[in-house]
């Protein structure tokens, strides 16, 4: 069995931990500005979560604009700056190799939305045996704790 893995083919733990520095290195260059390209230093980018490959050469890098799914002019702007950034992220985490880093939107967000909305609807909420919001409680528990009172 390969050394980088384990038996679920889950991520090694230096993968994970190499993954978490190159976030935190990625987070503080976006967050500083540091980088030669003005329309990237004005973006609000969050990075999300960052996926190294077993051999840690390849980096992906989730990220998202501030409360929104990152857009493809987003995702275009981090992929012509990525030679600066990778060298940038070079400096902070001592590695053999330079990662490379691709980048994709992070649509987690959304898809909690989506469904947060669609747990939020009243005829799913009816299904689950829930009330939906603003609907007061009717039914037979509403007098049992009357009688209980008056006892």
């Amino acid at each position: 069995m390969p050394k980088h893995t384990t038996a679920t083919n889950a991520p090694s733990q230096r993968m994970l931990r190499v993954a978490e520095e190159v976030r935190h290195a990625l987070s503080a260059v976006l967050a500083r500005g540091d980088v030669r390209d003005p329309d990237l230093a004005d973006a609000r980018v969050t990075v999300t979560e960052v996926r190294a490959s077993p051999d840690l050469k390849h980096m992906t890098v989730f990220v998202s604009r501030l409360g929104q799914t990152a857009d493809k002019a987003l995702l275009r702007l981090l992929k012509d700056n990525q030679p600066d950034l990778r060298r940038q992220v070079a400096r902070s985490v001592r590695l053999k190799f330079a990662p490379e880093l691709h980048f994709q939107a992070d649509t987690a967000l959304d898809h909690a939305m989506h469904i947060d909305a669609l747990m939020r609807r009243p005829e799913v909420a009816r299904d689950l045996g829930q009330r939906p919001e603003g609907e007061e409680a009717e039914g037979p528990n509403e007098d049992r704790d009357e009688d209980r009172e008056g006892t």
